[in-house]
């Protein structure tokens, strides 16, 4: 007898099993080389944001090595420069278009309908445009600070935090404000998250920091600078409570203007709070 579709589809999900809601985090969220036929369902939706902040701290991981390799053959500025072409490329610039949109839309100064189309158009206005730039001016030159003169444990830090609690609070912005489409666009296929599955991702991003705060004793251990492991604990311990301040002021300004929340402004949240945290790092390493 011959196999249907829906027993295909059936098999490939049996085959990855448990490990469905990780292989949908990475392919949804990052270009990392994830070879797995996911069928993006509701539930499978709400299981994969669990493993947001897993995404964004491997993204971190692969963008401090290619910052280290090429802050070791290069000046900081064009090291800092290649680094954030790889954050970039790792992530497709998913958030970034996001990013665009919502400046397209909330700095037309139109009403909240006629917002909502702009951001909607696949086509990127004059603001779009130059919120890109600048912010990408803005990460540039914070990486370099950081490749320049705050050494190796300060941006290591900051580059494998800041993608983890942004992409922490995106979950968060999902369940705590409501979608401006209803029914419609990226953000619908979000519905039906519970507080328990928010919990879920600050516990994985709690249990990732952690790591780092451990990581970073044991470093400690073999001679850092006293002042040094304060700034590097400082920065840990203020990483998320930064990102949910800074990203709650943000998602209640585009609340109030469209109504709710996008997934355009999930992108938007995502980006604007990794340039914050990479800020906050610049801010405790330089002074």
């Amino acid at each position: 007898m011959t196999k249907g579709p829906k027993h295909k589809a059936r098999s490939r999900a049996d085959k990855h099993g448990a490990w469905q809601p990780i292989l949908a985090a990475f392919q949804f969220l990052s270009r990392f080389p994830v070879r797995a036929e996911l069928d993006f369902t509701s539930d499978l939706l709400r299981r994969s944001i669990t493993y947001y902040p897993l995404v964004g701290a491997a993204i971190g991981v692969f963008v401090w090595t290619g910052g280290l390799i090429a802050d070791w053959l290069l000046p900081s500025f064009p090291a800092a420069i290649l680094c954030l072409l790889i954050w970039v490329g790792l992530t497709g610039g998913l958030h970034l278009d996001g990013w665009m949109d919502t400046a397209d839309g909330l700095l037309s100064y139109r009403s909240r309908d006629q917002m909502l189309d702009i951001m909607k158009d696949s086509r990127v206005g004059a603001m779009g445009v130059l919120a890109c730039v600048l912010l990408l001016m803005l990460k540039a030159s914070l990486l370099t600070s950081l490749f320049q003169g705050c050494g190796m444990l300060a941006s290591g830090l900051a580059i494998w935090l800041a993608p983890l609690w942004s992409r922490w609070f995106m979950t968060r912005a999902m369940h705590r404000w409501p979608k401006a489409r209803q029914g419609e666009g990226l953000a619908a296929q979000f519905n039906g998250f519970s507080e328990r599955d928010v919990w879920g991702s600050t516990i994985m991003a709690v249990t990732l920091s952690v790591v780092v705060l451990l990581l970073t004793l044991l470093v400690s251990l073999g001679g850092m600078d006293e002042s040094a492991m304060l700034r590097s604990l400082l920065f840990i311990g203020l990483s998320p409570i930064v990102a949910w301040a800074a990203g709650t002021w943000a998602a209640r300004r585009i609340n109030a203007k469209l109504g709710g929340l996008t997934g355009d402004t999930y992108g938007a949240l995502g980006e604007g709070l990794e340039a914050v945290l990479l800020l906050l790092a610049v801010l405790i390493f330089s002074n």
